[in-house]
């Protein structure tokens, strides 16, 4: 058995006998590089909000099965508390502190890297191509800014990323094997996903369910059948946790954070769901805060606030999918399953995340990271082949490259105080690579070809690679984490507990009391909405609670 073991631990490290050499090694480089950004020099609590329910989750079990921000268990977080249980178990296992709440957010992060990486290799098959798909996907998932940030904190984002990820890839194996129950795996993990940030987690449903109706095997009945089956697995899988607090005496269990009726279904349809859409209030902690993501619109994910976190590649996604649909339209080789998940996955969260009118942070965007890096590794691998071998296709790949640097350089122009210099070489480089491009055409040297790639890089990373760094200097921003110099418009303090983590209470000079003005009667049942505040401060009831998003 060990001799056995031996070989395949060495097809875990270096990979399969049909692997390029490079593959692998180079995976597990991005992989660590990964763990370095997002777990170098971590400290403090991180949103004390979410830490103050994971210590309390050390403290009682009640606690850590309802989520609730006290140990006495009198109010949960506003959230399903997924994201929190893993954070508590390790907490629980390894005694309470910045490493062991944070820890299991880094490798969250981590292993989306990985499971991206796997799932647009897969997608080529054997083929040579897909490894570098695969290597490029991972180093902008890596690298992409908002993702640094929300990894190094204690938000649920980072798990929710992770789990929509699995289920792409158990979608997109279903879609490549005609196994039926890789897709009820995915519902599996969207449902798991629900349970950590609710209706975020269907964001990703309609990409999934047009890729298996127009991609899978099988015949039209059989596919209806296998997504309603599905459905079954994703509605159980989301709804139980809610259907048992929702059940459970009200009196012997906290109150919903976040709803206005002591009810997870309240939460699920008002704050965290239509609110979230249209701008619609829902009760819950309020310890004040503001808009974060700037005006809703078309050019929301453009502005100075969230430029620099995600668009970096949005421009070459756009280029990309363009010529996706024209390589579809002209019937030429074509997977179409993993375009139509990971093209759906960014339209539909763009759409949602521009135009929502509630509450927005930057770092909800990190939900767009995954589907980010697969197309743009899936479209640098295909618009390269166009480069290589069609002379009609061949100009793609550098207007690609030329409006991708001259967005960077238009996004890092914006901050000019910040790494001044940063702008031009980006500029530089994007014009390098395109005269190179264009030059490699006439002339096959390979050296000339090298230079155009090196230059494509700079041209399409440095920006993005300068913001991810930087929130390794800086203390962990718990309430609004965001990469890359200030632009002014930060966000207020949302969620954060001022002066220190809460042990089981409200911290002290905060005071509660609900917004009909009376206590809290028993079992919290009959109060409208409940309020913590600075005592300092009044929380006026016709305005929307400000909590972590």
């Amino acid at each position: 058995m060990t001799a056995l073991a031996a070989p395949a631990r060495v097809r875990v490290l270096t990979g399969s006998d049909g692997d390029p050499r490079w593959s692998r090694p180079a995976m597990w480089t991005v992989l660590a590089a990964a763990f370095v950004l997002y777990a170098w020099a971590l400290d403090g609590n991180a949103n004390e909000y979410y830490a103050a329910a994971v210590l309390s989750g050390t403290q009682s079990w009640k606690a850590f099965f309802f989520g609730a921000i006290d140990a006495g268990s009198f109010i949960t977080v506003d959230k399903p508390p997924l994201a929190l249980w893993v954070m508590g178990l390790s907490a629980r296992i390894f005694g309470h502190s910045t490493y062991s709440m944070l820890l299991p957010q880094v490798l969250a992060g981590v292993a989306a890297v990985g499971v991206v990486y796997s799932a647009v290799r897969r997608s080529f098959g054997q083929a040579r191509q897909g490894h570098v798909a695969a290597l490029v996907a991972a180093v902008v998932m890596t690298l992409t800014p908002i993702t640094v940030a929300i990894n190094r904190d204690n938000n649920p984002d980072t798990v929710l990323v992770l789990l929509p990820v699995l289920a792409a890839w158990f979608c997109l194996e279903s879609l490549r094997t005609g196994r039926a129950r890789t897709l009820l795996l995915a519902a599996l993990f969207v449902g798991l996903g629900f349970n950590t940030k609710m209706l975020q987690a269907y964001l990703v449903v309609p990409a999934f369910g047009v890729a298996y109706l127009v991609c899978a095997r099988h015949r039209a009945v059989r596919r209806v059948g296998h997504l309603l089956a599905a459905g079954v697995v994703l509605a159980v899988s989301s709804a139980w946790w809610m259907v048992v607090v929702d059940l459970w005496p009200a009196a012997s269990r906290p109150y919903v954070g976040g709803s206005t009726d002591n009810t997870v279904r309240d939460l699920v349809i008002g704050y965290n769901g239509l609110g979230r859409v249209f701008g619609q209030g829902g009760g819950g902690l309020r310890i004040g805060g503001v808009s974060f993501g700037g005006e809703a619109g078309a050019g929301r994910l453009f502005n100075d606030v969230m430029a620099g976190q995600i668009s970096w590649l949005l421009p070459f996604c756009v280029v990309a999918l363009a010529f996706a649909v024209l390589l579809r339209v002209r019937g030429l080789p074509f997977d179409g399953a993993s375009w139509l998940v990971w093209g759906g996955w960014l339209v539909v969260h763009y759409v949602v995340f521009s135009f929502s009118s509630g509450t927005f942070h930057p770092y909800y965007t990190t939900a767009m990271a995954p589907a980010v890096a697969a197309l743009t590794g899936m479209g640098v691998t295909v618009m390269w082949q166009a480069y290589r071998r069609s002379r009609g296709w061949g100009w793609v790949l550098p207007v690609a490259v030329a409006v991708t640097g001259g967005w960077s350089f238009a996004v890092l122009r914006r901050t000019p105080e910040w790494l001044p210099w940063l702008a031009w070489v980006v500029l530089g480089a994007t014009t390098a690579a395109v005269a190179l491009l264009v030059l490699a055409r006439a002339r096959t040297a390979g050296r000339v070809t090298a230079a155009a790639l090196a230059a494509t890089l700079v041209a399409g990373l440095a920006g993005p690679a300068a913001y991810a760094v930087s929130p390794l200097g800086s203390r962990v921003n718990g309430t609004n984490p965001t990469a890359g110099p200030s632009t002014g418009r930060t966000g207020g303090p949302g969620g954060a507990f001022p002066g220190g983590l809460p042990r089981g209470e409200l911290p002290g000079g905060f005071q509660s009391g609900f917004q009909d003005g009376g206590e809290p009667p028993q079992g919290r049942s009959g109060a409208r909405r409940w309020t913590a505040a600075p005592a300092s401060t009044t929380a006026p009831p016709d305005h929307e609670n400000r909590r972590p998003g």
